[in-house]
């Protein structure tokens, strides 16, 4: 393939950022045809317009997903990417590789793609970009036989499951979310490879709030690790962080001295609930009033650290903008144990309700929660068998109403009536 001029996204190269501009000409030196990329996505720049075009279903055998196909609109112009498919493999659990492994899928790519890879989609998958068709086949047959790994999840079916690290390296980790992923990842394997709902569905799996996979924000059905019980307090160590013998945020302060801690106003004033305050010495918690948001363990971890009776809330719906905007999950169970004991047999079981309901109401490209949306919470919790609880409500703090004692309404709109009128007669 020959170099094509591209004055547009040479643009790119300039400055202090990385570009993908210097990395695709990189792997041109490699592999020819990736010149024809930089070729295109200068004409799309230049005409104002995609140039890979609609239509064009392509997979492998047996499989309903995995491949993305991409087809140029101008073939004859770049025939290096007349086919130019994208390929998701499936991660593994919490995305640890070994270099042996990432080598060989390395050579892999190399053997039957154009060598450019995404690490990692949105969801999690290990994206390999630019496959033709006729080497589809032959990739997906060393990938599964050679290496023992899998495709991801593409079009209207499951999506490839993630989760965080998990108890194998947080000490934050309400629940074994490495498990949790595995174990859902190999239970649903007709769901993630055979296309049968409305619109995609994603898991992820969080160990506690601080939801280092974005699961709240992204996935239509999160697993976000929390504890039932009351925040485990180390009174001396909180009286060491004050004193200014222990750094706060585990000494990450970006190479910026913020000056002496202030536990009032860094911890106990940004409470979103307002549950913390000091007597004496000692911090208090109402953990009545906590919603596990996990400011406060952040900032004192070794004074603060989460309840022993461990387990994890679900939470339903949430997505990137697609029909109607982007929205956070919505909280649907504030705790359930997650537990490999009984195979997690109880989340399964919250999960293909959601999917019965869902694939028998749901539209066209309708997401979950876009669903829960139209037909509206009280009926989704009606359907789900759940009794409503405050924490269904969407401001639980906040009520519009004005109550008052029984012994203040005998007489009082009488006296408020005088009271007014001898004000105003005044």
């Amino acid at each position: 393939m020959a170099k094509h001029d591209t004055p547009l996204l040479d643009e790119l190269e300039k400055g202090p950022w990385p570009s993908f501009v210097t990395d695709i000409k990189r792997q041109a030196e490699k592999n020819p045809d990736c010149w024809d990329i930089l070729g295109q996505v200068e004409l799309s720049y230049k005409d104002k317009i995609t140039h890979w075009k609609h239509g064009g279903i392509v997979g492998v055998f047996g499989y309903g997903g995995g491949i993305v196909g991409r087809y140029s609109d101008v073939p004859a112009q770049f025939p290096g990417v007349e086919h130019f498919h994208t390929v998701r493999v499936n991660q593994p659990a919490s995305k640890y590789y070994s270099t042996e492994n990432l080598r060989a899928l390395m050579a892999l790519w190399d053997k039957h793609g154009s060598g450019m890879t995404n690490m990692h989609g949105s969801t999690g998958d290990i994206i390999l970009l630019g496959c033709r068709t006729e080497a589809l086949e032959p990739f997906f047959y060393d990938l599964t036989h050679e290496m023992g790994q899998d495709l991801g999840g593409s079009g209207s079916n499951l999506r490839t499951p993630a989760n965080c690290l998990g108890q194998s390296r947080c000490e934050w980790a309400c629940y074994d979310t490495e498990e949790a992923c595995h174990h859902l990842t190999m239970h649903y394997q007709d769901e993630i490879h055979r296309p049968a709902f409305p619109y995609k569905f994603k898991f992820k799996f969080s160990g506690c709030a601080n939801d280092c996979v974005a699961a709240l924000a992204r996935s239509d059905f999160a697993v976000i690790g929390t504890w039932r019980d009351n925040i485990r307090i180390d009174q001396a160590a909180v009286k060491e962080y004050i004193a200014g013998n222990i750094a706060s945020n585990g000494g990450a302060h970006s190479g910026k001295d913020w000056g002496a801690f202030d536990i009032q106003k860094e911890v106990i004033n940004l409470c979103p609930t307002e549950c913390m305050w000091m007597e004496g010495d000692e911090l208090k918690i109402d953990d009545s009033e906590c919603t596990r948001c996990m400011h406060c363990i952040n900032v004192m971890p070794r004074a603060l650290r989460p309840g022993a009776e461990q387990g994890a809330s679900i939470c339903m719906g949430a997505k990137a903008p697609i029909l109607d905007g982007a929205q956070f999950a919505t909280l649907i169970i504030p705790f359930i144990k997650v537990s490999a004991d009984n195979e997690f047999e109880n989340v399964i079981e919250i999960i293909e309700n959601v999917w019965d309901w869902w694939m028998e109401v749901g539209k066209n490209r309708e997401r979950v929660g876009e669903t829960m949306q139209r037909v509206g919470l009280p009926t989704f919790i009606k359907v789900m068998g759940l009794d409503p609880i405050p924490q269904h409500v969407k401001e639980p703090r906040s009520n519009p109403y004005v109550f008052w004692d029984e012994e203040e309404v005998e007489g009082g709109f009488e006296r408020d009536v005088d009271e007014f009128r001898a004000r105003h007669a005044a």
